[in-house]
């Protein structure tokens, strides 16, 4: 699981136990340092990469806000403070939330919400398990699992399914990119096989469903690889 990597900017004692409490209730944060002034922070950060601070604006020697515009690339921030006045301020300066002290788990997860829409990898799209071929002037759906070879047939190919067979005007070379390379390999110029279905094979030929299909001379190296 990926992490967020946070440190918290804070000179209250009960502040900083209240924030470290939340983090430790969420394991995709994982909290790098706590500093009571914005100086020791800046020291950390020169050296350091975090994706997140928790910030307080009251804070001594140098102001929160005042500390965030010294930052050139400044992390996603969470402000917490006592202090609402600042709140305006606070978003032009491009901070991701503004959290008024005090704040209850809920509300500190909202804004937590916001920092994982930054740092959450997108989604995997699943992968896709068909393809649409023409036959007879309509698109017909065939599932990467059902089919057992491809024959090419002059202008045409000839797809052999577990339930049918169809026959596309396309090449084995347009169809062959159609299809996951890690389940299709071609192993002859006229023949496009589904590895999974192979039932044996020699030098020469392999069987699936009971059919014997040819192996090319240029393509036997394809089986070896297997």
């Amino acid at each position: 699981m990926y992490s967020i990597k946070c440190i918290i900017i804070e000179d209250e004692p009960l502040a900083v136990k209240v924030l470290k409490d939340y983090i430790g209730q969420l394991p995709y944060l994982e909290l790098m340092g706590t500093f009571k002034d914005a100086i020791l922070a800046s020291e950390y950060l020169r050296v350091h990469a975090v994706d997140l601070i928790f910030l307080d604006i009251h804070l001594p020697r140098l102001k929160g806000m005042d500390f965030l515009k010294t930052l050139h690339q400044p992390p996603a921030v969470i402000v917490t403070t006592a202090y609402h006045q600042y709140a305006v301020d606070g978003y032009e300066l491009n901070i991701t939330d503004y959290l008024l002290k005090p704040f209850g788990f809920e509300r500190f997860l909202k804004a937590i919400h916001k920092v994982k829409l930054i740092h959450e990898p997108p989604p995997t799209p699943p992968e896709k398990d068909f393809i649409f071929v023409n036959v007879q002037k309509k698109k017909v759906k065939i599932l990467f699992a059902d089919i057992l070879y491809i024959e090419s047939q002059r202008e045409y190919v000839r797809i052999v399914t577990l339930k049918k067979e169809y026959l596309s005007k396309m090449s084995t070379h347009e169809i062959g990119a159609m299809l996951p390379p890690a389940h299709f390999r071609r192993i002859h110029r006229s023949f496009v096989v589904a590895v999974p279905k192979i039932e044996s094979y020699t030098a020469e030929m392999v069987e699936i469903n009971g059919v014997a299909i040819p192996i090319g001379r240029d393509y036997r190296e394809v089986l070896a690889d297997l």
